[in-house]
């Protein structure tokens, strides 16, 4: 399977960044975040924890729960009948991939460097590391697919949530930010930054 590949007989520029003992690719390793009970299911309530633990309003989180499993589930599960609990099964991740992305994932949910790297040559401007919310909005609209008005809508709500919950207080939304919400290590990082402030308020 192409996503067992050793990172010696992979293309040049693409990488198994962020791999754990599961052996998972990096997109895997972003979901899992989301897989609360570690099952390789997420459910919509997982989706919505994991939401409200990285910073996302109540609201927010309800219905990006609802929105997310509705359009993925059924990319994840080939062959399967639907499921009235919509689950996304994280090994099949790389299958929901949508269009008008960055192309930082590869087509296994490899992580492509070149890739990544071409998001600050072509576009970040103002900062060599960072991107400004104008910068980030020229990015979108760069990376639209003529007619693919679902992976214009993905990509912007992905992005804008990004920006959002994680810019800094210029504005600015950094090069470190970013790779770490491609291998998962940011939303983990968040939750972490996040509990001490939990437990003050609950004292």
């Amino acid at each position: 399977m192409a996503s067992s590949l050793s990172s010696k007989n992979l293309p040049q520029g693409v990488y198994d960044l962020g791999r754990n003992d599961s052996d998972q690719t990096v997109l895997e390793k972003h979901v899992s975040f989301f897989d609360r009970n570690r099952d390789g299911l997420v459910y919509p309530w997982e989706t919505f924890e994991g939401l409200r633990a990285i910073g996302a309003g109540y609201f927010f989180s309800m219905a990006g729960a609802f929105l997310i499993h509705f359009a993925l589930s059924g990319k994840t599960r080939p062959g399967k009948f639907p499921s009235p609990v919509f689950p996304i099964e994280v090994k099949n991740i790389h299958l929901a991939k949508h269009g008008s992305d960055a192309g930082v994932y590869d087509s296994d949910g490899r992580f492509v460097e070149l890739k990544f790297e071409e998001i600050f040559s072509r576009f970040a401007r103002t900062h060599g590391s960072a991107l400004t919310s104008g910068e980030l909005m020229a990015m979108l609209r760069s990376n639209r697919e003529p007619g693919d008005y679902k992976g214009w809508i993905g990509s912007w709500t992905e992005w804008m949530t990004l920006y959002n919950l994680c810019k800094d207080d210029r504005g600015l939304l950094r090069k470190e930010v970013i790779k770490g919400v491609y291998d998962g290590s940011l939303f983990e990082r968040m939750e972490r930054d996040r509990k001490p402030h939990r437990n003050r308020c609950c004292v």
